[in-house]
């Protein structure tokens, strides 16, 4: 019983300390650490509604839950731990309280990696959850159908080549792979895209004449301490130092006001590294049609908020594809 006011009072004055140290994210995480499990107290539902856009005949949210928090990927440049914290901290409860918050919040779409498809399941089975889900596939030379299949047999609502595999095909001249994953997912009646952290994945895509329904692109300035540095020169792929994921984002701004196909942007808080209040008016105002944000519990209420105000901004460069 000592040790639990000890905690209680070392979490108060924490918190009291944090409201002119810390950034709002820490003081909410300090709030939900000291409520014994319960959730911090999150904001009132948003009195405007989450706006959406339409990708063929599908209504999106323009905020799309990102799956890497879930899946435990990080990107947390050299802390070693911080994956294993992730996959400890989002349990099969905390995913379906998580999938749940996001529906309150207007985000109707998750995009993840196919290991996900089965918490995913039993949130529409158990929980009566209506989430989209966009599932990643990953086609390999002489078999580009089993993960096309397995997501369509699971459920998702749409598919795409995912990044690091777009980025590989295209740099390996597979463009031919590329065109039969999309077809083989049209075919399947699902919208089909394809995902790079390379410019050059979007670009080829177009120069060859493949036809996705959407494009998954990272966007992210690069105002942030542990970007990319002058000597960084390798694709995001070869990149081993994981402190960067579009490597060139003005000349991809630029290309994509001429690309007639809707665009989810992702990373476009360079994995954790810039404020969302920044993030996501940058990724809207240059372009993005929707953004895919990884997103604890406790973000998501702030999140949906500072998305809900990107996305009515008057800034955009690029015309509303979707």
């Amino acid at each position: 019983m000592k040790n639990e006011i000890g905690r209680r009072t070392f979490l108060k004055g924490a918190a009291a300390a944090a409201a002119g140290t810390f950034g709002m994210e820490e003081e909410i995480l300090l709030s939900h650490m000291g409520q014994s499990g319960e959730n911090p107290g999150l904001p009132d539902l948003a009195l405007t509604p989450m706006p959406k856009g339409k990708i063929k005949d599908i209504s999106i949210s323009r905020l799309i839950c990102g799956g890497n928090l879930i899946g435990g990927w990080a990107h947390s440049r050299d802390l070693l731990y911080v994956s294993q914290l992730f996959k400890s901290y989002n349990t099969d409860d905390k995913i379906l309280e998580t999938l749940h918050l996001c529906e309150q919040y207007g985000i109707n779409t998750i995009l993840t990696n196919p290991v996900s498809g089965d918490i995913i399941n039993r949130y529409w089975n158990e929980k009566g959850g209506k989430i989209q889900w966009i599932s990643e596939v990953h086609p390999e030379p002489g078999d580009y159908k089993t993960g096309v299949q397995s997501a369509v047999d699971n459920g998702a609502t749409m598919a795409y080549i995912q990044g690091a595999v777009g980025d590989r095909l295209v740099a390996d001249g597979d463009l031919e792979l590329v065109a039969e994953t999309v077809h083989f997912i049209q075919a399947c009646g699902l919208p089909a895209g394809v995902g790079g952290h390379s410019l050059k994945v979007i670009t080829a895509c177009e120069e060859a004449g493949i036809s996705p329904d959407f494009y998954v692109k990272t966007l992210h300035s690069e105002e942030y301490w542990s970007a990319r540095k002058p000597g960084q020169t390798d694709e995001v792929i070869r990149n081993p130092y994981d402190n960067f994921w579009c490597v060139d984002p003005a000349t991809t701004i630029e290309y994509m006001k001429g690309v007639k196909k809707p665009w989810i942007a992702f990373k476009v808080l360079a994995a954790g590294a810039i404020p969302p209040e920044k993030g996501f008016s940058y990724a809207f105002d240059n372009g993005a049609d929707f953004i895919c944000v990884g997103m604890f519990d406790f973000q998501i209420a702030r999140d949906a908020d500072i998305a809900i105000t990107a996305a009515s901004g008057t800034n955009r460069s690029r015309p509303w594809q979707a």
